[in-house]
């Protein structure tokens, strides 16, 4: 703790993602930053960052945060919420884990993106074992069933 303080003090450019010293204007998920090695986080339900947009999720995001459940909150064709690159990234990721643990997609609004996603890549869908669940569909966790779109954090 002392040297992370004093490190900071002398050199006020600096911060730390993760752990690592990084430069502020560096901190884009897209940098070369170097990923800490570790092993995968198993969760029950995560929520895709950002409204699902491509700016801050990427293939590695599911390689290491492995959930059952992924939901979807993209909204915003002009802002690219949701968007493809991050609904590919899914397929990427997931078909690195080793393991066919079942996925359930949870897209809380009907989009086109979604839509077009769903029908261009359901064949791989299936053979990796992820469900995507409509955004009219009903979730039922911990005996209490709500619209898939009230899903909140």
């Amino acid at each position: 703790e002392d040297e992370l303080s004093r490190s900071s003090h002398s050199n006020p450019g600096k911060s730390l993602v993760n752990g690592i010293k990084t430069n502020p204007a560096s901190n884009s998920p897209k940098s070369s930053l170097p990923v800490p090695v570790g092993p995968p986080v198993y969760v029950d339900l995560a929520y895709i960052p950002n409204h699902c947009s491509g700016k801050n999720t990427d293939p590695e995001f599911f390689r290491r945060v492995r959930a059952s459940y992924y939901v979807v909150s993209g909204n915003d064709a002009a802002n690219g919420e949701p968007s493809r690159a991050v609904l590919d990234a899914l397929l990427e990721g997931k078909s690195q884990w080793g393991e066919n643990l079942q996925v359930t997609l949870i897209p809380t609004h009907d989009t086109e993106v979604t839509r077009e996603w769903y029908q261009q890549t359901h064949e791989k869908q299936q053979d990796l074992n992820i469900m995507v669940l409509a955004s009219s569909s009903t979730v039922v966790m911990q005996d209490e069933s709500f619209p898939a779109c009230k899903i909140e954090f």
